[in-house]
């Protein structure tokens, strides 16, 4: 029998917070049925299996994510925007690091094809490297310099990874300062200076990847 009470909501609820106590990888049927003294049967009236379950922590984590950057960048434009979407990033994944880790979880299409979480982020992404003049395919090819570059930082970060007495919000801003002056200075194809395209787009922008 279903535990009254028992739900998808508050099953997702639950996994999400329990990813960022002891990480997504930790977050299993057998954990969360354990948490609300139920079988694990009771839980499949509910999710499919644990990969239904980590994929919904996932999409809710973009979404919560997604919202946090498009707040931050709303009427912002070149360095300001840049620097408020990576600090929305940055400061996310840190206050929710279980969560955070699921998002960068590999999905299938079909598992993320109706996520208004992941879409809105390719397009905020798209949006702000507009301002600095790209289209395609260089709009991808930044979009994969900063997805790296933010997500390798805050992964070595949550990992403890800076053993430097710098301080690494420092090192944060200073990295920003870069990415804005590559932005500014991306190179052509022919191997010259590009940042001044007019920012007409040659193709789809979204090649399937989260960001």
């Amino acid at each position: 029998m279903v535990r009254a009470g028992l739900s998808a909501a508050v099953l997702l609820e639950a996994a999400s917070a329990m990813a960022d106590e002891t990480g997504i990888e930790k977050v299993t049927l057998s954990a969360l049925a354990r948490r609300f003294g139920v079988k694990d049967a009771s839980l499949y009236s509910h999710v499919r299996n644990l990969r239904d379950l980590r994929v919904r922590v996932a999409l809710l984590a973009s979404e919560e994510m997604t919202g946090r950057i498009a707040d931050a960048v709303a009427g912002r434009s070149g360095k300001e925007a840049l620097v408020a979407f990576a600090d929305a990033y940055r400061a996310y994944a840190l206050a929710h690091p279980g969560r955070y880790a699921a998002t960068q979880m590999r999905f299938e299409p079909e598992e993320v094809a109706d996520s208004a979480g992941f879409r809105r982020s390719v397009e905020l992404t798209y949006g702000m490297l507009r301002g600095y003049g790209l289209r395609e395919p260089d709009l991808t090819d930044a979009g994969r310099l900063l997805r790296s570059s933010f997500h390798g930082f805050v992964h070595l970060e949550l990992g403890g990874g800076f053993g430097h007495s710098r301080a690494v919000g420092e090192s944060w801003a200073r990295a920003l300062d870069a990415l804005h002056v590559a932005l500014e200075n991306w190179p052509s194809r022919d191997g010259t200076q590009d940042g001044t395209q007019d920012g007409t787009q040659d193709g789809t922008e979204d090649d399937g990847e989260n960001r």
